[in-house]
């Protein structure tokens, strides 16, 4: 294709016949007797699909990552290792319950956690280490474990961006104590704003349901028990949401072809390096990613302008938090170089699942063109 005649957007769903007729049914008749229809059958979808026991339907990702911490009873004095290139939810739920987030670098290739770095920032502190599954990727999740397993903490997964990636057989989200999702409209599966809390543990799904719910006992009504908050999913969202869970591995399929686009368009440029499949993984690439080498004399803002110029939508990787003044290290980049790296010159590219190959063509073009390669 030449030029589009509107911009390629970075993200965007997929909505079908599927998904107008949850959601209508659900404003239709999901009221009194049926006011909780979907939401019980997104969670038992869910957790068949994840091979859990308990998932419970959130307000959005942020609000599963802060039941997490409550539900491990993290608060003040303790401390909860983050990488520090990710989303800042990560670190503000931390400093939510009191608790102080340590931030580790992460690895140069998948972008995640580095269990290196992780090793390094464990004090007698250290209650939780928190692996983000960046845009899909798959963190060492092995050797996280054996190291939180050694050093008695708690794993939460934040797998918000990775529903339907696998790691070794595993599905993201189901191999720590807790996994949270976000179905934010950019994700994979969407409902224009949710989350899920997910767990094997029954303690932990007890504490993080009566908190989500106002603190309210749930054999008792109006009957507090707790000082809770209002993180509750609605039935509607939930009625989206089912459909996409339903859907959930031909949107992975999608993704994936849509990398396999960018893989023939830009294999073989040394100017850039793209996302990192390990063996063993299966990712669901919900973001086709290009990170700019370090020789390369053009600036990140400069490349996403020049293609923005081409009507070519993007994104940046997140900062590393540590440069944030609420955050801020002066001695965080030498500390995690990696995490420097990537957060700086990281760029998402137009990845949404209504992508076509003669788009993905046209976008390849022009970063070679740009790139001179």
């Amino acid at each position: 294709m030449d030029r589009p005649d509107r911009m390629i957007l970075t993200a965007g769903p997929s909505i079908t016949k599927l998904e107008e007729g949850y959601v209508l049914d659900a404003v239709r008749h999901g009221w009194n007797w049926h006011w909780s229809d979907y939401l019980e059958r997104f969670e038992k979808k869910l957790a068949e699909y994840l091979g859990v026991k308990h998932v419970l339907p959130v307000s959005h990702g942020t609000g599963a990552l802060h039941l997490a911490m409550l539900a491990l009873n993290i608060g003040p004095g303790d401390e909860v290792i983050i990488p520090d290139t990710t989303y800042i939810a990560c670190a503000n739920v931390v400093k939510y319950v009191g608790a102080t987030p340590v931030f580790a670098d992460v690895d140069r290739a998948t972008w995640c956690l580095d269990p290196d770095s992780v090793e390094r920032n464990i004090t007698r502190r250290t209650r939780a280490i928190l692996p983000v599954w960046m845009y899909g990727n798959a963190p060492d999740m092995d050797g996280i474990m054996e190291i939180a397993q050694r050093h008695g903490l708690f794993v939460v997964e934040d797998s918000c961006p990775a529903l339907g990636t696998i790691y070794k057989g595993k599905k993201a989200g189901a191999i720590g104590d807790i996994g949270v999702f976000s179905f934010q409209g950019a994700k994979i599966a969407v409902m224009g704003e949710g989350g899920a809390f997910i767990t094997n543990s029954d303690e932990f799904y007890e504490r993080a349901q009566l908190l989500c719910k106002g603190g309210m006992d749930p054999s008792r009504q109006f009957w507090v028990k707790d000082v809770g908050y209002m993180y509750k999913l609605s039935n509607l969202q939930a009625a989206l949401a089912l459909a996409q869970i339903e859907r959930i591995e031909e949107l992975v399929a999608r993704k994936r072809q849509i990398f396999g686009w960018y893989q023939e368009q830009l294999s073989g440029i040394s100017a850039i390096s793209i996302n990192r499949e390990p063996h063993g993984v299966r990712s669901n690439m919900w973001m086709s990613s290009v990170v700019l080498a370090e020789d390369v004399p053009a600036s990140r803002d400069w490349f996403r302008t020049e293609l923005k110029n081409r009507l070519i939508d993007t994104r940046p990787f997140f900062f590393p938090i540590t440069m944030f003044p609420i955050y801020s290290n002066p001695r965080a980049s030498g500390l995690n170089p990696n995490s420097y790296f990537v957060g700086l010159q990281g760029v998402n590219l137009p990845s949404g699942v209504e992508r076509t190959k003669e788009e993905i063509d046209y976008i390849g073009r022009q970063i070679r063109e740009l790139l001179k390669a």
